[in-house]
């Protein structure tokens, strides 16, 4: 049985006591846009209280992947304009939605299959039975394109192993499955091809009844990833107070030939780091560290919406990050300030100080 949505780019549907919410813009990765989250928001609202819907699962149209994220390329023009409403209606109708997913009173799976990075993960990483196959690719991209880790980002990476959590959010990388699930990302792997069966499982509702139980029917056991294999030097080089000091620490750890030619090692992440916003970098480590402090994802949500709104109202990296990355797509950001240690000293505290027009919750 279809369900009606708001937005034709939503997919949704019921059988069984299975409602499937599917991305339908396989052209773009399904990267979301504020229309199609209110649609996925809409649905959710209206599965809420139909007792023929018992579980929930959310996945992606094509074979690339679940969510390359929210469709920030769409934005760019706000920025330049210097009209921000609808760039900040976009963050606030995501966020909302992220906790929404997060407290949802009906059990959520996903099928991280494929690409699954920023806002993706703010469908994905909040759901409360997380699937990857052998084609999943996780990040956190937001460094890439000036800012920091959001949709709820920060809190899984502050509560990544170790300093993992740090790794990911100022390098960018991206994780296959088995560093998914170590990282906290996801919690099972099932190959891409028993996903029908897993599917119908799902619909079916054989015994063993619960879903959790239905996937540990189809889970399997990667062998660990790149990023675990990596978790002594990762954990010694990001425990750093600084960005300038983790750079010390992996410039040493480099040129000891610490991890030599593997494709996690301290002289990869230097590279990644050099390409990155020094002011992104700056308030990433400081939004990750944050995080563990907060009660909840409301907290950090609300957090990562003081950020984003100080990043659009008063930095220009982000802007020039999307430009490069999205638009132009030279892959030649102009960051301002270029350097770290051209980044003023009270940058954190001004950010963290900034007040949005409106709270994002009440």
């Amino acid at each position: 049985m279809t369900f009606p949505t708001s937005d034709p780019r939503i997919l949704a549907r019921r059988e069984g006591g299975l409602g499937t919410i599917t991305l339908n813009r396989p052209e773009a990765i399904n990267a979301v846009d504020t229309e199609m989250i209110a649609a996925i928001r809409g649905v959710l609202d209206a599965w809420l209280t139909d007792p023929d819907v018992q579980v929930v699962l959310f996945d992606g149209a094509g074979e690339r992947g679940f969510s390359s994220g929210g469709d920030v390329r769409r934005l760019h023009s706000t920025f330049t304009t210097g009209d921000l409403s609808h760039a900040d209606r976009f963050f606030r109708t995501e966020y909302t939605m992220n906790a929404i997913i997060d407290e949802y009173p009906k059990p959520v799976v996903v099928f991280a299959d494929g690409v699954t990075m920023g806002g993706g993960i703010g469908i994905a990483g909040h759901s409360h039975i997380r699937i990857v196959t052998e084609t999943s690719k996780l990040a956190m991209p937001e460094t890439r394109l000036g800012f920091t880790p959001d949709a709820g980002g920060s809190w899984l990476l502050g509560r990544a192993p170790g300093r993992v959590g740090e790794f990911l959010a100022l390098t960018s990388w991206v994780m296959g499955p088995a560093d998914a699930i170590f990282a906290g990302f996801a919690d099972h792997f099932v190959p891409r091809e028993r996903l029908p069966s897993l599917r119908e499982a799902l619909t079916t509702r054989a015994d063993p009844s619960t879903p959790t139980e239905l996937v540990l029917l189809f889970d399997e056991t990667p062998d660990p990833g790149p990023i675990e294999s990596a978790r002594e030097w990762i954990d010694d080089a990001f425990a750093a107070d600084t960005v300038p000091e983790i750079i010390e620490r992996l410039t040493r750890m480099a040129d000891a030939g610490v991890a030599e030619g593997q494709d996690v090692s301290p002289a990869t992440a230097l590279a990644a780091l050099a390409e990155r916003s020094p002011v992104g970098l700056t308030l990433t480590l400081a939004a990750t560290r944050s995080s563990r402090a907060l009660p909840g994802l409301r907290a950090a949500l609300s957090q990562e919406y003081g950020l984003v709104s100080w990043f659009m109202a008063t930095q220009p990296d982000m802007a020039e990050g999307i430009r490069a990355q999205l638009v132009d797509k030279d892959r030649a950001p102009r960051w301002r300030p270029a350097s770290l240690d051209e980044v003023a000293a009270d940058t954190v505290g001004e950010a963290f100080a900034f007040e949005p027009t409106r709270p994002l919750f009440p």
